[in-house]
This record gives structure tokens, sequence and C-alpha cells, in this order.
């Protein structure tokens, strides 16, 4: 038995239809060609390789604050699918209310697409999820999480770190983002995505050098505040990624099948609330 054969929730991925729901003519970014991936897509992901359940990730990229795609997937799913969304930061508490009662876990914040001065101004938004009990999902990358702390320090905000961090692997473990973000393990309220190594890997599959990183966050966190994602359909990639390699991965850096069980299916399960999963 290995990941392949194993039960699990991919906790990182996207559905990009601009067949059905057509892009924001406002959006900075268009996916295109084999970035995209539809809702029946995913579905047939799904059930090649025994993914029982996704948290579905509303992107910047194309939708932007536009989650009609992603709820509209959700409803659809029964009960396969949750999501994350991107809102306006003057969302309401009751708009937020609605979401959560339709699928949405949390909010998307990245500061790799938008900086993180665009952010400056959330600190109601992140009361109102507080208050919510949703999570803020939060994408960074180098040290852009340095310049965040301040404000999540002041929060009792659940927090869900993408991609480990984004660390730049050039400044090794030691960098002042990664620092910051081993510390939020500390809080008790972090989880972190094992997720999107080849967003920041030097060197091709199986991405060797991020393993470090991936250790040292599962030392930090333990493996019940971190989560796996495969980031399908692998949204501006630097090089072809497929999902069945990336399931190797977890095989090699969790031979242990407890180990594995916790990463891909208990920890998820419970943090997400995924039905009869949470058993």
């Amino acid at each position: 038995m290995g990941a392949f054969d194993e039960k699990k929730i991919d906790c990182h991925n996207h559905i990009l239809d601009p067949r059905a729901y057509p892009y924001r003519a406002d959006a900075r970014y268009h996916p295109s060609g084999q970035e995209i991936g539809n809702e029946a897509q995913l579905h047939a992901v799904c059930d090649a390789y025994g993914v029982a359940h996704c948290l579905v990730v509303g992107p910047n990229s194309g939708y932007g604050e536009d989650n009609r795609c992603l709820l509209d997937a959700i409803a659809r799913s029964a009960g396969r699918f949750k999501g994350i969304a991107v809102v306006a930061h003057d969302t309401s508490a009751a708009e937020l209310a609605d979401l959560k009662r339709r699928g949405i876990v949390g909010i998307a914040v990245n500061a790799t697409f938008h900086g993180v001065a665009h952010y400056a101004d959330i600190g109601p938004l992140i009361r109102r999820l507080t208050d919510l009990d949703m999570f803020l999902q939060i994408q960074v990358e180098g040290d852009q999480l340095v310049a965040l702390m301040p404000l999540l320090q002041r929060t009792a905000v659940r927090l869900l770190v993408d991609h480990c961090g984004r660390p730049d692997l050039a400044h090794g473990l030691d960098q002042p983002g990664f620092r910051a973000l081993l510390a939020l393990a500390g809080t008790g309220r972090a989880t972190v995505k094992l997720s999107g190594l080849a967003k920041f890997a030097r060197t091709p599959p199986p991405y060797p050098d991020t393993w470090p990183y991936v250790q040292a966050l599962v030392g930090a966190y333990g493996l019940d505040a971190c989560v796996w994602g495969s980031d399908w359909p692998f949204l501006r990639a630097p090089e072809r990624v497929d999902y069945g390699p990336l399931l190797t991965v977890v095989d090699r850096l969790f031979p242990n099948p407890e180990d594995r069980e916790r990463l891909l299916w208990r920890t998820p399960a419970r943090l997400f609330g995924f039905g009869a999963a949470a058993d």
C-alpha cells in the first residue's frame, strides 16, 4: 500500500473553466492551454487517483473575486468539494456566513500575486473570519511573511499557509521568512500545506532540494497541522507536472503508512469537516 492506494484529501487545487465561466476582463492573468482544468476533469483526476475530497481554491488568476465557478462546483459535488474563496476586503460578516453555508471554509490572501501592501487594510476582514471560525489562507514567497507577521500576531484567526511558504532556496533554512513560518507553529492555530514544490524548487522532479524544508515544517508543526495538496492543474508551472509523480514524492517523504494517513486523511478531514471523513 502507498499513497496511490490510500484514501486521501487533496487540499490545494483549482477549477478553471473559461468556456462556462468567462474570466473577468480586469483579471491580470488569464490561464490558458494546459493550465485550464474544469470541474469534470477534476472529478476524473480524483476518481483515477482515489481522491475522496478536494479543498478547491478560488484563483486570483482569471476569476479574482468572482466565485461562481467555485461555488457551483461545490454545490454539484455531493460533498466531495469544499472551497477557499477570494473576496473583497470589505466583505461583510453576513456575506462571509453565506459563503460558509455554501461550503467555503476560508478566504485566500495571495501576496505573491498582489504584494504585501495590498493587504494592509484587512484587519477587519480577519476579525470577521475569526468570529465565523473560518481560515485565512496565505500564499507568500521569500520573506513576505515577515512583513505580514505584525498583522497576523494581533489576531486569533485560524491560518492556512500555502506551498510550504514558498521559501527562496538560495537562502537556506535560516532565511527570515521561513523562520517566521516555523515560529507560527507555536501559535497552535496555523496549518501548512505541503504542496506546490514545483513553485520553489530549483531541481527537477522529484524536487529533492525542497525536502529539507518539508521535513523542517513537519518537525515544527507535526502531522496534525500539515496537509497535502497537488496544486492541480498546475497553474503557472515552470515545467510539466503530473499528478502521479507527486504521489510518489509523498511515499518517499512519508514511508510510514500511519504518517501518510494523518497527512492525507485524518488531519484535513478534521480541519475542513469533510463529513464522514472526520471519523
